[in-house]
C-alpha cells in the first residue's frame, strides 16, 4: 500500500515576527496558559491578521507565549510573539488586535522582531511581582529582613528539595505598603511568589499577585 503523499504548507517569502506585550487583567485571572494560548489564536483570526502555521499533517499557528502566569494572577507586562504571512505594519496590527482582544486581554504593544532571535521563553531572565496582602501585616517589613539575613531558604517542589534563597534577586516593602519582588526565572532555576510568602509565613491565598515585569537577556 502506498503512502499518502505529505501535505505541506506554504508561506509567502516574506513572513514576519511580531511581539505583542498585554496586560491579562482580573476577568481572566484563572484562566490558564493553554486557554490564553488558544485565545490568542482566536483574537488574531477575528483581526483577520494572516497568520502562519507550521508544516506537517497538524498545522499550529506559529505563536509562542513569553512565560505561564499561575492561576489567579494578574499582570500588566505578558508578551506573545507570533509571524504573520507579509509584513502588515506593527502599528495597524496593534489596531485590529486592540480591537479584537477579549475583556481580560489589554493589548499594550506591537512591534516587529528579528527572524533568527532566540524565542521569547529563551530570553526571560527575570520576573517582577507586587503582591498585596488582604490583611496588612506590621511587621512586613521585619520578615523580609530576617528572610534575606538567610543564606538558605529549604524547600521542596514536587517531592524535590531545593534552594529558594538564591532564586531571590530582590525583595523590598514599598512605601504604598506592597511587597515588591524580583525572581530569578531559568529553566530549573525559576522563583515563585507564593513560594517567597510562604517564607514569609503568609498564606499565598490571602494576597492578590501582579507580575509587574518580565526581563529580557539582552539580545
Amino acid at each position: 500500500m502506498e503512502r499518502p503523499a505529505t501535505r505541506r504548507y506554504h508561506h509567502s517569502p516574506n513572513t514576519m515576527r511580531y511581539r505583542t506585550t498585554y496586560a491579562k487583567t482580573k476577568s481572566m485571572r484563572y484562566t490558564g496558559h493553554l486557554d490564553v494560548q488558544r485565545t490568542w489564536e482566536r483574537t488574531l483570526r477575528r483581526a483577520r491578521l494572516p497568520l502562519a502555521y507550521t508544516q506537517g499533517f497538524n498545522p499550529r499557528p506559529k505563536l509562542t507565549l513569553a512565560a505561564a502566569l499561575p492561576l489567579g494572577f494578574t499582570s500588566d507586562c505578558e508578551m506573545v510573539e507570533f509571524y504573520l504571512d507579509g509584513d502588515p505594519p506593527s502599528d495597524e496590527v496593534e489596531t485590529r488586535l486592540r480591537e479584537a482582544a477579549p475583556p481580560g486581554i489589554a493589548v499594550q504593544l506591537v512591534e516587529t522582531v528579528a527572524s533568527k532571535a532566540p524565542k521569547i521563553p529563551n530570553l526571560v531572565k527575570s520576573t517582577r511581582y507586587r503582591v498585596t496582602l488582604l490583611e496588612p501585616a506590621s511587621d512586613l517589613a521585619a520578615r523580609v529582613d530576617r528572610l534575606l539575613e538567610n543564606e538558605t531558604l529549604p524547600r521542596e517542589r514536587r517531592g524535590k528539595p531545593y534552594n529558594l534563597r538564591p532564586l531571590i534577586e530582590d525583595l523590598r516593602v514599598s512605601e504604598s505598603g506592597t511587597l515588591e519582588m524580583q525572581l530569578t526565572a531559568r529553566p530549573g532555576a525559576t522563583g515563585r511568589p507564593e513560594e517567597v510568602l510562604l517564607a514569609l509565613g503568609f498564606d499565598p491565598l490571602a494576597a492578590r499577585i501582579h507580575r509587574s515585569a518580565l526581563l529580557l537577556e539582552d539580545t
